[in-house]
Protein backbone atom coordinates (compact mmCIF):
# COMPACT_ATOMS: atom_id res chain seq x y z
CA UNK A 1 0.00 0.00 0.00
CA UNK A 2 1.17 3.48 -0.83
CA UNK A 3 1.49 6.42 1.53
CA UNK A 4 -0.41 9.28 -0.10
CA UNK A 5 -1.41 12.82 0.64
CA UNK A 6 -4.84 14.23 0.02
CA UNK A 7 -6.60 17.52 0.52
CA UNK A 8 -9.63 18.08 2.73
CA UNK A 9 -11.91 20.99 3.56
CA UNK A 10 -14.17 21.12 6.56
CA UNK A 11 -16.93 23.31 5.14
CA UNK A 12 -18.71 26.33 6.68
CA UNK A 13 -21.75 24.35 7.86
CA UNK A 14 -19.47 22.19 10.02
CA UNK A 15 -17.16 24.92 11.32
CA UNK A 16 -20.19 27.06 12.24
CA UNK A 17 -21.37 24.19 14.49
CA UNK A 18 -17.90 23.59 16.03
CA UNK A 19 -17.52 20.13 14.49
CA UNK A 20 -13.87 20.44 13.45
CA UNK A 21 -12.59 18.26 16.30
CA UNK A 22 -15.24 15.57 15.78
CA UNK A 23 -14.52 15.41 12.05
CA UNK A 24 -10.77 15.31 12.64
CA UNK A 25 -11.28 12.48 15.13
CA UNK A 26 -13.05 10.43 12.43
CA UNK A 27 -10.22 11.12 9.97
CA UNK A 28 -7.52 10.23 12.47
CA UNK A 29 -9.48 7.19 13.62
CA UNK A 30 -9.35 5.93 10.04
CA UNK A 31 -5.55 6.07 10.10
CA UNK A 32 -5.02 9.47 8.47
CA UNK A 33 -2.55 12.00 9.86
CA UNK A 34 -3.22 15.73 9.60
CA UNK A 35 0.10 17.13 8.40
CA UNK A 36 -1.09 20.67 7.67
CA UNK A 37 -4.17 22.57 8.75
CA UNK A 38 -5.45 26.14 8.88
CA UNK A 39 -8.73 27.93 9.38
CA UNK A 40 -9.40 30.49 6.66
CA UNK A 41 -12.13 32.68 5.25
CA UNK A 42 -12.22 32.00 1.51
CA UNK A 43 -12.66 35.02 -0.71
CA UNK A 44 -14.99 34.91 -3.68
CA UNK A 45 -11.91 34.77 -5.93
CA UNK A 46 -10.46 31.83 -3.93
CA UNK A 47 -13.69 29.88 -4.18
CA UNK A 48 -14.29 30.64 -7.87
CA UNK A 49 -10.75 29.59 -8.73
CA UNK A 50 -10.78 26.49 -6.55
CA UNK A 51 -14.14 25.29 -7.93
CA UNK A 52 -13.51 26.45 -11.52
CA UNK A 53 -14.05 22.87 -12.75
CA UNK A 54 -17.73 23.38 -11.90
CA UNK A 55 -18.03 26.84 -13.49
CA UNK A 56 -20.49 25.73 -16.19
CA UNK A 57 -22.71 23.79 -13.79
CA UNK A 58 -25.96 25.37 -12.58
CA UNK A 59 -24.95 25.08 -8.90
CA UNK A 60 -21.63 26.96 -9.28
CA UNK A 61 -22.87 30.31 -7.92
CA UNK A 62 -24.57 28.71 -4.93
CA UNK A 63 -21.46 26.63 -4.21
CA UNK A 64 -19.23 29.71 -4.22
CA UNK A 65 -21.69 31.66 -2.05
CA UNK A 66 -21.81 28.77 0.43
CA UNK A 67 -18.03 28.35 0.59
CA UNK A 68 -17.52 32.05 1.40
CA UNK A 69 -20.38 32.14 3.94
CA UNK A 70 -18.13 31.29 6.87
CA UNK A 71 -14.75 29.96 7.84
CA UNK A 72 -13.43 26.68 6.52
CA UNK A 73 -10.62 24.42 7.68
CA UNK A 74 -8.27 23.39 4.89
CA UNK A 75 -5.97 20.50 5.61
CA UNK A 76 -3.58 17.98 4.18
CA UNK A 77 -4.04 14.37 5.21
CA UNK A 78 -1.44 11.63 4.88
CA UNK A 79 -1.67 7.89 5.18
CA UNK A 80 -1.95 4.59 3.33
CA UNK A 81 -4.32 5.11 0.38
CA UNK A 82 -5.23 8.49 1.88
CA UNK A 83 -7.41 9.56 -1.05
CA UNK A 84 -9.66 6.50 -0.92
CA UNK A 85 -9.71 6.40 2.88
CA UNK A 86 -10.70 10.05 3.12
CA UNK A 87 -13.46 9.59 0.55
CA UNK A 88 -14.76 6.55 2.45
CA UNK A 89 -14.78 8.48 5.73
CA UNK A 90 -16.56 11.43 4.09
CA UNK A 91 -19.28 9.26 2.57
CA UNK A 92 -21.43 9.88 -0.49
CA UNK A 93 -21.92 13.48 -1.63
CA UNK A 94 -25.62 13.22 -0.86
CA UNK A 95 -25.91 12.58 2.88
CA UNK A 96 -29.06 10.53 2.27
CA UNK A 97 -26.92 8.04 0.32
CA UNK A 98 -23.96 8.10 2.72
CA UNK A 99 -23.15 5.12 4.92
CA UNK A 100 -23.79 5.27 8.66
CA UNK A 101 -20.86 6.67 10.61
CA UNK A 102 -19.48 8.77 7.74
CA UNK A 103 -18.91 12.51 8.05
CA UNK A 104 -21.70 13.38 5.66
CA UNK A 105 -24.26 10.97 7.15
CA UNK A 106 -23.45 12.13 10.66
CA UNK A 107 -22.97 15.88 10.23
CA UNK A 108 -24.21 17.18 6.85
CA UNK A 109 -27.20 19.49 6.77
CA UNK A 110 -27.96 18.91 3.07
CA UNK A 111 -26.41 17.83 -0.21
CA UNK A 112 -25.04 21.38 -0.56
CA UNK A 113 -24.00 21.82 3.08
CA UNK A 114 -22.39 18.40 3.30
CA UNK A 115 -19.63 19.32 5.78
CA UNK A 116 -16.58 18.08 3.86
CA UNK A 117 -14.65 18.17 0.60
CA UNK A 118 -11.95 15.70 -0.36
CA UNK A 119 -9.73 15.28 -3.39
CA UNK A 120 -10.90 12.68 -5.89
CA UNK A 121 -7.50 11.78 -7.40
CA UNK A 122 -3.78 12.05 -6.75
CA UNK A 123 -3.49 14.67 -9.49
CA UNK A 124 -6.26 16.83 -8.02
CA UNK A 125 -4.90 16.35 -4.50
CA UNK A 126 -1.54 17.79 -5.59
CA UNK A 127 -3.22 20.77 -7.27
CA UNK A 128 -5.53 21.45 -4.34
CA UNK A 129 -2.77 21.13 -1.74
CA UNK A 130 -0.54 23.54 -3.68
CA UNK A 131 -3.41 26.03 -3.99
CA UNK A 132 -3.68 26.46 -0.21
CA UNK A 133 -0.31 25.40 1.23
CA UNK A 134 3.36 26.15 0.66
CA UNK A 135 5.61 23.11 0.78
CA UNK A 136 7.16 24.36 4.01
CA UNK A 137 3.74 24.14 5.72
CA UNK A 138 3.53 20.36 5.22
CA UNK A 139 5.08 18.98 8.37
CA UNK A 140 4.31 15.26 8.34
Amino acid sequence: MAIERTFSIIKPDATRRNLTGKINALLEGAGLSIIAQKRIQMTRENAETFYAVHKERPFFGELVDFMISGTVVVQVLEGENAIAVNRDVMGATNPKDAAEGTIRKTFAESIEANSAHGSDSAENAAIEIAYFFAGSELVG
